[in-house]
């Protein structure tokens, strides 16, 4: 366990984070969703897959998590945080490449931070949120053409948040560097109708996806 110093607005604070060594030359942040934390069990079993192919890790709560509330604080912290994470692991491995990497609300914010400046080698997201259920009216792209970096979309088919599937690769082909991966019949959390399996196990089989994009 370590801590990250988070500049915002009103004054520092920090965030708890976790940080796995590899050997391969690459680390992949890892930000939760909007409804979770760094520890859930889609999150560790995905860092514990990258981790057994060699990649380094750093997973982080944002600050509302760290403060114990429950809906996202505003968009501003979350990219403060990702500076604050990005910063970290290039202290922690400074050779290595960096990827950013989230579940739908952090990787959203990943996107914007690197929209803003961040410099990364990467973005991956696990179900990219591009509108809210039943509202493809209100989209959440227009900064995602500005982002020079590769990105990754992991996506479920059958996900709401981007339905109807033809917007979604609409807006995908803006991009200057993106590809998607599809998982078919999955949800907005990989979950597939007829198939129980375990967060952790669902986190885990989305690894070798990213490691593929992300491997030098």
């Amino acid at each position: 366990m370590t801590e990250l110093r988070v500049e915002l607005p009103a004054g520092p604070t920090t965030v708890s984070a976790d940080w796995t060594a590899g050997g391969n030359g690459v680390t992949v942040i890892v930000a939760h969703g909007a409804g979770t934390g760094k520890d859930h069990p889609f999150l560790t079993g995905f860092t514990a897959g990258l981790e057994v192919l060699g990649f380094s890790t750093l997973r982080f709560n944002l600050p509302y998590v760290e403060q114990g509330r429950r809906m996202p604080g505003p968009a501003t912290h979350a990219v403060a945080t990702w500076n604050a994470a990005v910063a970290y692991a290039r202290t922690a491995d400074p050779a290595a490449a960096v990827w950013a990497t989230g579940k739908s609300y952090g990787g959203r914010m990943a996107s914007m931070a690197v929209a803003e400046g961040l410099v990364v080698d990467g973005l991956a997201y696990l179900g990219y949120p591009l509108h809210p259920p039943g509202r493809p009216e209100k989209p959440r792209a227009e900064h995602l053409p500005a982002i020079a970096a590769p990105q990754l979309f992991v996506e479920g088919t059958n996900d709401p948040f981007i339905q109807p599937l033809a917007q979604f690769e609409e807006v995908v082909a803006t991009c200057q560097d993106a590809r998607v991966v599809w998982v078919e019949g999955g949800g907005h959390t990989f979950e597939v109708k007829g198939q129980k399996r375990p967060a952790s196990e669902i986190g885990a089989s989305l690894a070798p996806f990213v490691a593929e994009s992300a491997r030098p």
